[in-house]
């Protein structure tokens, strides 16, 4: 079968050759992540789903950073705000505060919980092997959605390096699409999450020097800054459009609102953003694993605008107009921070390493995607449902198929994209501020929620999240016309449906839970556990110690 390129996806401006020297570094740096992935293979679930617990604050923080910025930070962010002006920065806005609420509210807790999955999490909290199930399947989907934003990245970067070379039947985005993937599966399928936390820590030192490199070299050589471009930028206002600029120019204060919102509580649901507080000794270490994330986050996030305002103004000085019809593409938008160092005339190696950052952030966050993804299926589905006397080496052959599966499911998709990086990314954050921050919340905080709440509020945030994904994205792919309402996608976006779905699904969990039986006296006590201030040994479970303190743990309804 030949897939045809949608016309959007060839960046314009964007010099797609095949480069030797930066092909050469980003090779090495894809043998480099094989290389640490094989040395740090594992054996057991232990080490396949948290790292055995064995990441100290730093190495996790970096983990975190590097986890979390995606393609989506990483080129999508810059990409935003090129295209969309101050409609952009509510990314900025909500990734960041997202983490303040994670460190709050969440980080210790969950780490006392001490389970593997975010399923795990809700079916053993609530006591249901049905939310177990739900959580599992939002858990894979919220993977699958996410990482094609990740591979459209790795795509679109990697035709800057290695050109329109294709694989027969496929054009070069495509090939570059399935090349970098093929890649990432092979050395997850290998390392678990102990190879790919050490790949992620040498993923983070990678993006974030090519980032802050790419950023001050093409603000010192194009005159746009010298020391502190993060604030320098702002001189270009003046000689931008107004649509960068100006508030509320390409999208209204509600889209603004509601996207940031969605990214909040999105932040604090992603199941690959969670498990980063599994793999840690003690809840004093992660809540210092989220304190060095938010620093390292930080670095990039605070200097993103700074390279859409340099990108913006070099497009439309080298390329064309920016705004209107045509304007610049999405695709050109995704790789403007690689653009705007070539169109500095910088040397093709640095750009190169510019654009390699970019293939590191999007491979960290698709490993980390993918063994959420699978732990979900093999731990939680597998393990807890179907075949709960599986060996560890069962458990470890379904994940490690789990990933495959995963990989193949999220290249086919990117093929043809229906969205820009960040947009395809939000769509995941929705489904987790709508489906399972909510539960994450309530099931620390009030311990009164109970497994038919938990049931009811799951699944109306999945029908409110697939309202607007029919409606909006459904159309891209059929080649229909804008969405089927036009009315419910202004005031239901995909982009932030959480902003109605989260206090729907917070009244229907709270209405259900004080309407039904209150859950038994063990699950109160292992909440209590939650928040306790004596600390617990690294392998111990709230669970164990509630258990062993009284109060025997009930088994699941169905």
């Amino acid at each position: 079968m030949t897939y045809l390129l949608q016309s959007g996806l060839l960046p314009e401006g964007l010099n797609v050759s095949f480069k030797l020297l930066p092909a050469i570094l980003v090779l090495s740096m894809l043998l480099l992540f094989l290389g640490i992935g094989f040395a740090f293979r594992v054996a057991d679930t232990e080490g396949m789903w948290v790292a055995g617990r064995s990441i100290g604050n730093v190495e996790n923080g970096m983990a975190i950073g590097a986890n979390w910025m995606s393609a989506a930070s990483y080129l999508g962010m810059a990409a935003l705000i090129a295209l969309s002006g101050f409609y952009g920065l509510a990314f900025v806005v909500g990734w960041s505060t997202g983490y303040f609420i994670l460190l709050i509210f969440l980080a210790a807790q969950m780490r006392r919980f001490g389970k593997y999955t975010a399923p795990d999490f809700v079916g053993d909290r609530f006591n249901s092997d049905s939310a177990r199930a739900i959580g599992a399947v939002t858990t894979f989907l919220i993977g699958f959605v996410y990482a094609i934003g990740q591979a459209r990245g790795m795509g679109l970067v990697g035709l800057y390096i290695f050109g329109d070379i294709g694989i027969p039947g496929f054009s070069g985005y495509q090939s570059m699409v399935i090349f970098m993937m093929a890649i990432t599966v092979g050395y997850l399928t290998v390392s678990g999450m102990l190879g790919a936390t050490k790949n992620m820590a040498v993923q983070y030192v990678i993006l974030i020097v090519a980032f802050l490199a790419g950023l001050y070299t093409v603000g010192f050589t194009g005159g746009y800054s010298t020391v502190l471009p993060q604030i320098e930028y702002g001189a270009l206002f003046s000689t931008l459009s107004s649509e960068f600029s100006e508030p509320f120019v390409s999208a209204s204060y509600y889209l603004w609102l509601a996207t940031a919102f969605s990214l909040v509580v999105g932040t604090c649901g992603l199941p690959h953003v969670l498990v980063r507080f599994y793999t840690v000794e003690n809840e004093r270490t992660a809540r210092w694993s989220t304190v060095w994330g938010l620093f390292f986050i930080c670095l990039l996030y605070l200097s993103a605008p700074a390279f859409a305002a340099f990108g913006t103004d070099l497009y439309s000085a080298n390329i064309g107009d920016v705004y209107g019809d045509p304007g610049m593409t999405s695709a050109a938008g995704d790789v403007i921070v690689v653009l705007a160092a070539q169109l500095s005339n910088l040397p093709q190696w640095f750009v190169g390493f510019v654009a390699a950052g970019g293939i590191a952030a999007a491979i960290a966050t698709t490993a980390g995607l993918f063994i959420t993804g699978s732990s979900a299926i093999s731990h939680d589905i597998y393990a807890n449902i179907i075949n709960e006397d599986a060996s560890q080496r069962q458990q470890m052959l379904v994940g490690r198929g789990s990933i495959v599966a995963l990989g193949v499911i999220t290249t086919l998709a990117a093929l043809d994209p229906a969205a820009p990086i960040a947009a395809l990314v939000s769509y995941a954050f929705s489904l987790a501020g709508a489906v399972l921050f909510p539960m994450f919340f309530l099931g620390l905080w009030w311990e009164n929620t109970n497994r038919e709440g938990a049931l009811a509020g799951m699944i109306t945030g999945l029908v409110i999240w697939f309202i607007p994904m029919i409606n909006e994205v459904l159309p891209n792919y059929i080649g229909a016309e804008g969405p089927f309402v036009p009315v419910l996608a202004q005031w239901l976006p995909a982009i932030g449906s959480a902003l109605i779905a989260v206090p729907i699904v917070f009244a229907v969990t709270i209405g259900v839970s004080l309407a039904t039986d209150e859950p038994d006296m063990a699950t109160k006590r292992l909440v209590r556990q939650c928040h306790s201030p004596e600390p617990m040994s690294k392998m111990q479970s709230a669970e164990e110690v509630a258990t062993t303190d009284g109060g025997e743990p009930q088994p699941s309804d169905d």
